[in-house]
């Protein structure tokens, strides 16, 4: 196909949103078929809407094979773009609901580990309580994902440890970020770990122990570092590196495992009786922990109304 410059009359007149929500949704699931399904439609209905798309752009948006589809370079490209529109169209009509009616919307919350046992949950008890009819969705990863979906309008609000200034990923994006309280590492083991038992522990103890890390690319992966070095030691041969809460804590029930975790989630599954905290006076800053927003959109009604939730929570937590 010729490549050919497209005017923005053109783009208004001939291309349509709703090409533009099969487009996304057929590049998410990697199928036309699961598009079509979402959508309620055929799937010759989802293969001419793409099919118009590249004679649109004159250029393939998709390569086939018998496991799905895969987007090309242009795809990719045209994809970015895409999200940004819908995200944009979401957040408008977010706003017409709002304004209508007060209490409508859809806040879509980005999570780490630091947020997800405590702060989080409180949070999200509040807006319930202040707003039954917002719509609430969490999607949990590390920082090097939620940023990105973040700036591209995927993500309204990323809760969670925030990246220390001098790493570039505080920069990356253009983001905004709040502090709401700062937050220290502690060794955890689960319940009936004989280690639990044991006073004056150091980390030297520790290095032929099975640890839980997090992920490397993780900022608080920096701070465990930190953690050793600072008493002399490189990290223990044996460990795994896992984001997941719910896999950590298995491991921790399941084995003598021990993991860093940040107090304020520790505490949380202690009083649950699942895990127990060691006499380790071996401590390190695990970082600020708190909310970031983008500081080019102004977040809609319904995320405004959690951020005073966040810091409602925030508050309680250090009361």
């Amino acid at each position: 196909m010729d490549v050919l410059p497209i005017s923005n009359v053109t783009l208004s007149r001939k291309l349509k949103f709703n090409q533009l929500m099969i487009f996304e949704l057929v590049l998410e699931s990697g199928s036309f078929v699961r598009a079509a399904n979402a959508m309620g439609l055929t799937q010759p209905a989802i293969t001419k809407a793409i099919y118009d798309l590249e004679s649109f752009f004159g250029a393939p948006l998709f390569e086939r094979s018998n496991r799905g589809v895969t987007p090309t370079e242009f795809g990719v490209m045209l994809g970015r773009r895409v999200k940004s529109i819908i995200a944009e169209t979401r957040y408008m009509t977010e706003e017409v609901n709002a304004y209508r009616n007060g209490a409508a919307g859809h806040v879509i919350v980005g999570t780490l580990i630091a947020a997800a046992a405590k702060l989080l949950p409180r949070a999200l008890v509040k807006l319930r309580q202040a707003a039954p009819g917002v719509q609430i969705t969490v999607r949990e990863g590390t920082t090097a994902h939620l940023f990105p979906a973040l700036a591209t309008g995927d993500l309204d609000i990323v809760v969670g440890r925030l990246p220390e200034q001098e790493l570039p990923l505080a920069h990356a994006f253009p983001l905004v970020h709040e502090v709401l309280y700062g937050e220290s590492f502690c060794a955890v083991v689960g319940k009936g770990n004989p280690l639990a038992l044991q006073a004056g522990l150091r980390l030297a103890d520790l290095m032929l122990q099975d640890w839980i890390f997090p992920l490397q690319e993780s900022p608080s992966y920096n701070a465990v570092e930190k953690l050793f070095r600072g008493a002399g030691l490189g990290l223990p041969a044996s460990h795994v590196n896992s984001l997941s809460m719910l896999t950590n804590i298995g491991m921790l029930l399941e084995t003598h495992m021990i993991a860093l975790m940040p107090r304020a989630a520790a505490i949380q599954f202690v009083d649950s009786g699942l895990l127990q905290i060691l006499d380790l006076p071996d401590s390190a800053h695990f970082g600020d922990v708190g909310f970031s927003i983008r500081a080019d959109k102004e977040v809609n009604p319904a995320c405004r109304n959690f951020i005073h939730c966040l810091r409602e929570a925030a508050l309680e937590m250090l009361a």
